[in-house]
Order: structure tokens, then C-alpha cells, then sequence
């Protein structure tokens, strides 16, 4: 039987049946444009391959989290990670759009990280974010790839990020957040696994995770990655220097020219080999539209789907 770990990103509250099946389903859909009809029905009809969705999203809807609002950031240092993470994705914007309607937008949001327009004061950090992301999401794409449909919810997923990488929020044993996170995924991993997907903030609890496993893990994917983002994630690993972990064995990094969080995709210009030589080989998926990020576009092109197929030894089904 093959193992295979789903770790989702960003957002809001999941049913784990139903997204694990759209995962399952998305992954069969690029499988088969890749012309491995095997493992796509396999998939399909479950039993050879075994997916296990990793669920952390209810650790940042507890009520302690409840009580600054929907997501916004809990203070003037978490909302400055977010407004550098809007900064980063503002730049990585301007570098890929030639449409001068939408530069025009980006411009003007780069004018809000200027240091004299900066706002003072308690809280009104997370007030600039909304301003910033409001701006954001006046590009159509914008809006589309994370599937925002205001500037609170923007600025609550990307808090999501903040929050992990500030390493706090402790439960009531003193463990904080981002440890709580990281053992959902160990325990979805098992004694180990043929492959690990991992999705944007789910490739960064992941990533870290896979550090201290002592298992082995056949395939590492990574689809919309932010673990490259230079501002905030990069510097805030806790591996230093980062590299691939011990338990992997083979690291497979795939990112859209339009995704948002993709910044700076090449991972192996910043994570190291490890012991086996073993390092972040990263490509861009063909999607079918433009502004990919979710994760059921990413597993449904044939880039991925295909990738995945191909490493994934499924026995011969014995004659009926």
C-alpha cells in the first residue's frame, strides 16, 4: 500500500473528509493528463493508495485567537509580518505584470511601505495592513488566487503565517502553536511515508516537521511554496542553514509564474543538500488558468500528477 500525506495551507475551518477526497480527486485528474490511468484509478477507488490529511487549520480558531477578530493580527509585531509579507508579494508582483492598470494598483500599494507613510500608535499597523490588501485586491487575479472575497480574510490568512513563524500562542501545557502544528504532521506521517504533498503555509509545517522525523519519506512535493519568501519565512526557519531533511529522498518543488506566494521559486539557490545529496529540484506547472495557487489546481496539472505517478510503485493487480 502506498502512504501519502496531504498538508494543507492557509484558510479557513476544512472538512478533512471532503478536502482530502478533492485532493485525492485533483491528483487523480493531473495523473491521468500525464497518461498514468493506473495510479488515477487507484486513487480513485482507494485501497493501493492510502491518503492521510494532516488537519492544523482548528489551531488558529481557537478562542484565545477569537479574541482579535477574525484572524486580524493579535498585535503591532504580528501585523508587521504581515505588512512585510504584503510588501514582498506587492515587489513579486511588480516583477511579473506587464499590465499597466495593474501596475498603477501595485505602485500605489509600494507607496503605503514608505517609512513616512507608516501609521502610529496601537493597532493601527493591522489598519495599514486592510489598506494594503484592499488595494491588493483590486487586481481581479489577486482576488481569484486566494479565493479572498474581502481584506479581513486576506489579512487573517496571511496572519496564519505570522503566527506560526512567531513561535508563540502557547496552549495550556506552555506548547506553543507552531510545535502543535508540526506533531499533526508527524502523527499523519506515521512511521513514515512514500510521499508527502504540502501545500503554501503546509510546506513551511511540513518542511520543519520532516526535520526531526526519524522515518523515511520517499517524495517530498511542495506546491506553492512561500519557503523562499526572503522577508519573513527564509530567515525565520528553524533550520539554519536550511536544508533538505535527513528523511527525504527526493524533494520535488513546483510553482506558477502568477502564484502570489512563488516569489523567489528556485529553492535549491537557498536550501542545501543534505546528507545524501539529496536537494530541492523546483519547475513550473503549465495550469489551466491563470493565478494558481489552490491547491487542487496545482495537483490537477499533468506536471505534477504526473510526477507524483511516476514515483509511486504500485503492484500488478492479480487477474480476476
Amino acid at each position: 500500500m502506498t502512504r501519502m500525506v496531504f498538508v494543507h495551507g492557509i484558510g479557513g475551518p476544512r472538512n478533512v473528509e471532503r478536502e482530502s477526497g478533492d485532493w485525492s480527486a485533483a491528483l487523480a485528474a493531473g495523473a491521468r493528463k500525464a497518461g498514468d490511468q493506473r495510479f488515477a484509478d487507484q486513487l480513485a477507488r482507494g485501497g493501493a493508495v492510502n491518503p492521510v490529511f494532516a488537519y492544523y487549520g482548528d489551531l488558529f480558531f481557537a478562542a484565545q485567537a477569537q479574541e482579535h477578530g477574525i484572524g486580524d493580527p493579535a498585535d503591532d509585531d504580528q501585523a508587521r509580518l504581515v505588512l512585510q509579507l504584503l510588501q514582498e508579494i506587492t515587489e513579486s508582483l511588480l516583477t511579473k505584470t506587464t499590465d499597466a492598470r495593474e501596475r498603477l494598483v501595485l505602485a500605489h500599494a509600494q507607496s503605503m511601505f514608505a517609512p513616512a507613510a507608516r501609521p502610529q500608535g496601537p493597532g493601527k499597523l493591522v489598519g495599514r495592513c486592510l489598506e494594503v490588501a484592499a488595494t491588493l485586491l483590486s487586481i481581479p487575479g489577486v482576488r481569484r488566487a486566494g479565493q479572498w472575497t474581502s481584506a479581513r480574510i486576506m489579512v487573517g490568512n496571511l496572519s496564519q503565517i505570522a503566527r506560526y513563524l512567531r513561535r508563540g500562542d502557547p496552549d495550556r501545557h506552555g506548547v506553543s502553536l507552531d510545535r502543535r502544528a508540526r506533531e499533526r504532521v508527524v502523527t499523519a506521517l506515521g512511521d513514515g511515508a512514500d510521499v508527502v504533498i504540502a501545500h503554501s503555509l503546509g510546506s513551511v509545517i511540513a518542511f520543519e516537521a520532516l526535520e526531526e522525523f526519524t522515518g523515511s519519506v520517499g517524495l517530498f512535493a511542495t506546491i506553492g511554496s512561500p519557503l523562499a519568501m526572503r522577508t519573513v519565512v527564509l530567515p525565520r526557519l528553524r533550520a539554519r542553514p536550511p536544508q533538505c531533511p535527513e528523511a527525504v529522498g527526493r524533494w520535488l518543488n513546483f510553482w506558477d509564474h502568477d502564484d502570489i506566494f512563488t516569489g523567489r521559486p528556485d529553492l535549491e539557490k537557498d536550501f542545501l543538500p543534505n546528507s545524501r545529496g539529496i536537494a530541492p529540484a523546483s519547475s513550473p506547472v503549465v495550469a489551466e488558468r491563470l493565478w494558481t495557487h489552490s491547491a487542487a489546481e496545482y495537483l490537477s496539472t499533468l506536471d505534477v500528477g504526473g510526477a507524483v505517478a511516476q514515483s509511486v510503485f504500485l503492484p500488478e493487480t492479480p487477474p480476476s
